[in-house]
């Protein structure tokens, strides 16, 4: 369906046909105006990165929570998202902005939005995030991680049905392959933009796609809409964007996004005019692990853990609270940074990988992304199979039925890049009959365990999530597991700076006329909402706020 040159004109311009891109394109043409979209990659990239995520969603006071009896308000989500943001300069105005209506969406319109469009939930509600162990901290209250009936795709389906519908009626046309280099600038606004035409691709969704240039082009509109992506693909930018705050920047890292996910556009809008902020915010894993059937080049997965496994650093040392599986991610990162070394280690019994173990990304989850309830109720009674499979084959993983035999093979992991220091079995023996005795105990001090009990207590999680608490050394619940889990690429929090209609705002803070962004390339809105920290379930839904922002500010404006 690409579009190579029939018309050189339309309303408005969309660059990136990620899932920003595609709500924001829906609404254009919903408001009767003609769109172009424009992408790098082939058409069966469409949606971008999206495609590829677990569709997980931030709603507040959602049905799905109120069934399973928790209690969530407006009040209390915005205190979680400013103690998570920590929001400190002064271009913070327009992204608290944001925040703030984002905040006030998923409590209000943004459930009926999509459920209209036939998107779904899956009935039980996550616990993500769970915090740095302070009220007014960082981290989610309460569950509000609303899993995606479908995954990523079936959150992405519902605007490429749109946007296909329209371009059956030619309102919107597709140009894939199609670089964008340049915005042009008349009078200083935005006009359309210029760049290279790129030979054709049948490489498979999300590979690395050929960057030989063809040709030219040129496309003229009335406005322009950046919905490019972040950095995450680019291990180098993201090491030049590295913050102090969070140690040195690791030379060994996995990559979560593919290769697309470039950051190319930043620069390329920054020249026409928009300013950038808050390059330094970011977001990326500390479970992820090399997947043992790549689909991009360095692929990582991230493993979205249950609060049991014990979390040790490269030297064996136990992380303290709260640096828990599941609790604080960029907080986690900045504990693991400090030993100098890029790895750390789960260990992990069979009864905990079983019910607590779940990977990211669509198609980790093929009973999710494919709506099977008989492969869900499957996956509660033995765990998921992909995970079951990366034990198999992932080069991460340690499986061994007795604590000699897993520090050796974790000892051979260590000689393995990222290298790092040989483990003292006798220690680590220490350490994990130390946590065991406060197991068998109904009182004990250890933060982890009393989180492990807290947790049962809601219902999603005692189901779903969270193992019976039991010794790790109980031969019954074995055999022993450990994991090599390296830092993982993903998102960028900062980003061209936008006001609340997705108008790209010069240094000066006037908008570029005709200039709009939506999505990881604005930090989600107003150039960096979440922060310096994400609540999670914020990133597609980010895109989906920003996109429909941002289309239906651009449709209303010409």
């Amino acid at each position: 369906m690409a579009s190579t040159g029939a018309s050189n004109q339309a309303d408005v311009i969309v660059v990136g046909a990620g899932l920003a891109g595609l709500v924001a394109a829906a609404e254009v043409a919903d408001a009767g105006r003609s769109v172009l979209l424009v992408d790098q990659e082939p058409e069966q990239s469409l949606g971008g990165q999206a495609y590829w995520s677990l569709g997980g969603l931030f709603l507040v006071d959602s049905p799905q929570q109120r069934r399973l009896g928790i209690h969530d308000s407006v009040e209390l989500a915005w205190q979680d998202w400013l103690g998570s943001a920590q929001f400190d300069r002064d271009e913070d105005y327009w992204p608290r902005q944001w925040a703030r209506a984002y905040v006030e969406f998923a409590a209000g319109e943004k459930r009926s939005w999509l459920h209209r469009q036939g998107h779904r939930i899956f009935p039980v509600v996550g616990w993500a995030e769970r915090g740095d162990g302070r009220a007014d901290g960082h981290g989610n209250s309460v569950p509000r991680f609303h899993l995606t009936w479908g995954t990523g795709p079936g959150v992405v389906a519902p605007f490429e049905r749109r946007v296909r519908a329209h371009a059956e009626t030619g309102r919107v046309r597709f140009a894939f392959r199609h670089r964008v280099d340049e915005v042009l600038l008349e009078a200083g606004t935005a006009v359309g933009v210029r760049g290279a035409l790129l030979e054709p691709s049948d490489i498979a969704r999300g590979q690395e796609s050929s960057r030989v240039v063809v040709g030219d082009f040129e496309y003229r509109g009335q406005a322009v809409i950046v919905t490019s992506g972040g950095i995450g693909g680019d291990l180098d930018l993201v090491r030049r964007a590295w913050p102090a705050r969070l140690g040195t920047p690791p030379a060994s890292m996995v990559c979560g996004v593919p290769a697309h996910v470039d950051g190319r556009m930043l620069a390329i809008t920054e020249r026409a005019g928009a300013r950038i902020i808050n390059g330094d915010r970011m977001w990326h894993y500390v479970e992820g692990i090399r997947n043992w059937d790549p689909i991009w080049r360095n692929h990582g997965i991230r493993i979205l853990p249950g609060p049991s496994s014990l979390w040790l650093d490269a030297t064996g040392r136990r992380l303290p609270a709260p640096y828990l599986p599941g609790f604080d991610t960029l907080g986690t990162l900045r504990e693991l940074r400090a030993t100098g070394y890029d790895y750390s280690w789960f260990v992990l019994t069979q009864k905990i990988i079983e019910k607590e173990f779940a990977l990211s990304g669509s198609e980790q989850n093929p009973d999710l992304t494919g709506k099977d309830v008989r492969g869900v109720l499957d996956r509660a009674r033995h765990g998921p199979a992909p995970v079951e499979a990366f034990k198999q084959h992932g080069e991460d993983f340690v499986v061994a039925d007795d604590l000699d035999a897993l520090v050796a093979g974790m000892n051979d992991l260590a000689r393995i890049d990222p290298v790092g220091p040989r483990l003292d079995g006798d220690a680590l023996r220490r350490l994990i009959e130390a946590r065991d005795r406060q197991i068998a105990n109904p009182f004990g001090k250890d933060a982890q365990v009393t989180a492990l009990y807290g947790a049962r207590h809601y219902r999603g999680d005692r189901l779903s999530r969270v193992a019976k608490p039991h010794r790790l050394l109980d031969p019954t619940a074995g055999p022993l597991i450990a994991v090599k889990l390296h830092i993982l690429s993903r998102k960028t929090l900062g980003g061209l700076a936008t006001d609340l209609s997705g108008r790209c705002l010069r240094v000066s803070g006037d908008p570029v006329p005709g200039l709009y962004a939506a999505g990881e390339v604005a930090g989600f809105g107003g150039g960096g909402m979440m922060g310096y920290n994400a609540l999670e379930g914020t990133f597609l839904g980010g895109c989906l706020f920003s996109g429909r922002v941002a289309g239906r500010a651009a449709a209303a404006a010409l």
